[in-house]
Order: C-alpha cells, then sequence, then structure tokens
C-alpha cells in the first residue's frame, strides 16, 4: 500500500518506462527540467485555485447579491469540478504532455478540435491573469496607502503582472518554491485569520446560511443565487495547472492526478472555511445589500485586526494574489509553448524557444505578462471591469474544461479505455456524464445576462466576448489552417477504424 507520493518513483518495476522512455513513446523530448517535486506541483493548483484569491476577490459582489446562503454555491460548484478533476486525471495519467487542455483534447479527438480548444483556454487564462491582477490592485493599494480610484488600481495590477514574469523567468525551481512559499502563507493565514475572526468577530449562527436576509428580487430568490454562484464558479478551477507543467513533474502519470484532487479537496476546504468566518463577522447585511457598506472584507478585517494588524492580512492576501498570477502565467506559458512546439500557432519558432540557462519558454512567458497588461489598461473604460472580466475568462475556462470533457466521452463511446496508472473504472463512464452536465449547466449560469437596466451590449458582454473569441478561431482555422502544420499524434485515443480524421 502507498504511503505516500514518492513510494511509487522508489519502487519503480524495472519493466516500466522511465518518464522520458513514456515522453518520447508519445512523440517528444522534453527541453524542460523535472525540477518540481509533487508537493511544489500540489501547491501550483492550489495557488492557482487559490482560496483566499477567489473568495476575497467575488465576496461582496456574492453577498450583496445573494446574502449569507451564496455559501452554498461553494460546495455545489466544488462536487461539480471534482468530477471534472477525476476525467482530467485520467487523461493525464495516459498523456503527461506540457500544455494539459490542448495535447489532451489533440489525442483524445484530432487536429482541429484541439486548436479551438486550446485557443480558447488561452484566451480566458490570459484574461483570468488580468482579473487577479487587477482583483489585487485595490489591496495593494490600501497597503501602500494610495488614493484609491481606478488608476490606482490599474498601476498596481500592473505591479503585480511585472513581479510574477520576473520570478516566473527565473526557472521551474524558482516557480516551485514560490508555489510552496504562497501555498504555505496563504493556508496558515487564510486558517488564523478565519480562527480568529470566528473566535472574536462572529455576530451570527449558523442559521444565517439559509436566511436571503432581502437579497434578490422578491419572489425570485433562485435567480439571485445563481448569479451570486459566481463565486464558487470562479473559484473551482486551478487543478489542471498541475497537468500543464507534467514534463517538469516526475513520475507525473501517477502523481498529477493525485495532486489535481489533494487540489479539490485542501483548496475547497479552505475556501469554504475563509468565506464561512468572513459571513459570520459581517454585522450588518442589510448595509452589505444595500450598498452602504461596499466592501465588507475590510470593514471586517479592520474591525477585527485595526489598521495595524489589517496591513499584515492584506500582505498576507496580497501575497495569495501574487502567487495565483505566478501558476496562471506558468500554466499560459506551458499552453503556448506546447502550441508552439507542434507548429500550431502564429510565431511558433519565437514562442517555443526555451531559455538555455532556466529551461522556461521566455516569449511565451513575455506575451503571458503583456496581453493580461493590455486587458487591464483597456479595462479602465468599463464601470464593472472587474465582473466583466472574471466572468469571461471563467466562461472561457469551463469551455475549454467542457471541450476536452466532451472529447473524453466521445472517445469512450468509440472504443478508448484509459491505460494510465491512474483510472476511474466502472465509474468513468457515469463520472464523465456527470461532469459534462455539471459543466454545460455552470456555462449557462455565467453567460445568462442579467443587467437588463444597461446597454444591450453590456448585458450581453460575457457571451459576446466568448462568441467574438470562437469567431475569431473559426476564421484562423478556415483561414490559415494552423492544424495542418504539425504531423504530431492525433486522435490516436480511440481506435483506428473508429477515426473520423479530425
Amino acid at each position: 500500500m502507498s504511503t505516500g507520493w514518492d513510494d511509487a518513483a522508489a519502487v519503480r518495476p524495472s519493466d516500466v518506462p522511465t518518464d522520458e522512455e513514456q515522453l518520447a513513446a508519445l512523440g517528444y523530448t522534453s527541453e524542460f527540467k523535472r525540477e518540481m517535486s509533487p508537493w511544489a506541483n500540489f501547491a501550483l493548483g492550489f495557488t492557482y485555485l487559490s482560496p483566499v484569491v477567489g473568495i476575497y476577490t467575488l465576496f461582496a459582489f456574492a453577498l450583496a447579491t445573494a446574502g449569507p446562503p451564496m455559501f452554498w454555491s461553494l460546495v455545489i460548484v466544488g462536487v461539480g469540478q471534482f468530477l471534472v478533476a477525476l476525467v482530467f486525471g485520467e487523461i493525464v495519467s495516459q498523456y503527461p504532455v506540457a500544455g494539459g487542455i490542448y495535447p489532451w483534447a489533440r489525442r483524445l479527438w484530432g487536429r482541429r478540435y484541439a486548436w479551438m480548444t486550446g485557443w480558447v483556454y488561452l484566451f480566458a487564462l490570459l484574461a483570468t491573469i488580468a482579473g487577479v491582477a487587477y482583483g489585487a490592485g485595490p489591496y495593494l493599494g490600501q497597503l501602500l496607502d494610495f488614493v484609491p480610484g481606478t488608476g490606482t488600481t490599474v498601476a498596481c495590477a500592473l505591479i503585480i503582472l511585472g513581479l510574477a514574469l520576473a520570478i516566473n523567468l527565473l526557472g521551474t525551481k524558482w516557480l516551485a518554491y514560490a508555489a510552496i512559499l504562497g501555498f504555505t502563507a496563504e493556508l496558515l493565514g487564510a486558517l488564523a485569520v478565519g480562527g480568529w475572526l470566528l473566535l472574536t468577530q462572529r455576530h451570527h449562527g449558523l442559521g444565517v446560511l439559509v436566511d436571503s436576509f432581502g437579497a434578490g428580487e422578491p419572489g425570485d430568490y433562485t435567480a439571485a443565487f445563481f448569479a451570486a454562484g459566481l463565486i464558487g464558479i470562479f473559484q473551482y478551477y486551478g487543478f489542471e495547472a498541475c497537468g500543464d507543467v507534467a514534463e517538469e513533474v516526475p513520475d507525473p502519470t501517477r502523481r498529477i492526478p493525485k495532486a489535481m484532487r489533494m487540489t479539490i479537496y485542501v483548496g475547497g476546504a479552505a475556501a469554504m472555511f475563509v468565506c464561512l468566518s468572513l459571513i459570520l463577522a459581517v454585522e450588518d447585511f442589510g448595509a452589505v445589500i444595500d450598498g452602504t457598506d461596499a466592501d465588507p472584507v475590510t470593514t471586517v478585517l479592520n474591525e477585527a485586526f485595526g489598521v495595524g494588524g489589517t496591513r499584515v492580512v492584506l500582505a498576507v492576501v496580497l501575497l495569495s494574489f501574487l502567487s495565483c498570477v505566478l501558476s496562471l502565467m506558468a500554466a499560459a506559458s506551458r499552453l503556448m509553448y506546447s502550441y508552439a512546439r507542434d507548429g500550431m500557432i502564429v510565431g511558433s519558432a519565437s514562442l517555443r524557444r526555451i531559455m538555455p540557462s532556466t529551461h522556461v519558454p521566455l516569449n511565451a512567458m513575455i506575451v503571458a505578462a503583456v496581453v493580461p497588461a493590455v486587458i487591464v489598461l483597456v479595462s479602465v473604460v468599463s464601470t464593472n471591469a472587474l465582473t466583466q472580466i472574471i466572468s469571461f475568462a471563467t466562461l472561457g475556462i469551463y469551455l475549454g474544461f467542457q471541450m476536452v470533457v466532451l472529447a473524453a466521452l466521445r472517445a469512450r463511446f468509440l472504443g478508448w479505455r484509459p491505460s494510465g496508472a491512474f483510472r476511474l473504472g466502472a465509474w468513468a463512464l457515469p463520472v464523465n456524464i456527470a461532469a459534462l452536465v455539471y459543466g454545460v449547466g455552470a456555462m449557462l449560469n455565467i453567460a445568462w445576462p442579467r443587467t437588463p437596466d444597461v446597454p444591450w451590449y453590456d448585458n450581453w458582454i460575457v457571451a459576446l466576448g466568448t462568441a467574438v473569441v470562437l469567431g475569431l478561431g473559426w476564421l484562423y482555422l478556415a483561414v490559415g489552417r494552423p492544424h495542418e502544420r504539425s504531423d504530431a499524434a492525433h486522435g490516436d485515443a480511440v481506435p483506428t477504424s473508429s477515426r473520423t480524421g479530425a
């Protein structure tokens, strides 16, 4: 019986291929160094999921929209995303290749489908980096005593992006150190802050979790609850980042599926604990719901820790945001590298270039910082930029996820039998179907227009933005035919007799 991550590698049978032999069998020779320990791999997924970032970014919005019962969205989404993580675990166990979403879709379905999957996911990742950096802006501004305002938020977001880029360029080992440091600080900080709030600032009992306190339209609370559910939907992704760096982890076929599951277990539990402690520490829900208290997180922290103590808490919160941006940039750069290695994107020769000293994709990393910086700068024209960026990014992430889940389900019906170290056995098909049903429902919830008083294009901005990304992708695919530039393996999960040539 295994007692830890290192056991599998320590007792590897002589007839089991090494990591490099397995990768060679998949058609690749890695340019990365396997310097990321299993704990660092888990920490990467945890800091990408980041319970502090997810909760602190959208707590005010969710509480004002649906009141304390918004907490239950964390439970519902956690179960749904766990199903997705199980499906991903089977795939990465068989195909432990850098880039995650794109190469998985390529092996499960084909080149065109994989190209579009990666295209959607890449745009969503870049928007997510922008959203997290933008969400960090106000906290960095408070810590540095900047005058609040959009300009301050944008400037602070750009500082976060610059720091994350600098650390990422130092290499995999430094990324691993930063991930472990971020995970440790975030988890201990979440437990310490949440515990202190429950001990000293608990103004309510658990009964408030089923009391809306007047939030939502009279007689139609369900709509408000679904809208507030964005906090849960935004919270539970990041576990796929464990697979994005598969070529940098020893024995990835066993370790990465476990890291994905642990990301959900630990990250989800921490997120619910943080959210619960904040809810019970809010003294006046009515003030949050009617907009009188627009920043309940800062209000709670100031009351619990005072101005000086709040600055310490803000420092830990900012470290969580920075770690999250670091992990996101790493995931985006590996996806671009994976695309470029197969010659599937404009500038492939440049984007697949690896720095010889640090073994990271230099130009891909720079793009993963510059594009989010542009999104942050453009956000100054929007009055609710944060919600729109996060909604668009989250829908794109979910769409990328579900394209892989759909590809896995199709492949199963066509004869795919997972052959990695992690397999679901008889549960594989029902888990795959349930994950797809959940994901489609979540995407409909994200895209549903809920602001009828604003111009139509603002009300439909999330769906329109996604349609534009898909439209540009299809145009690029039809005109440039990038999927024809590579003869790398594709669709080989499905038996030869069942392939369609996609």
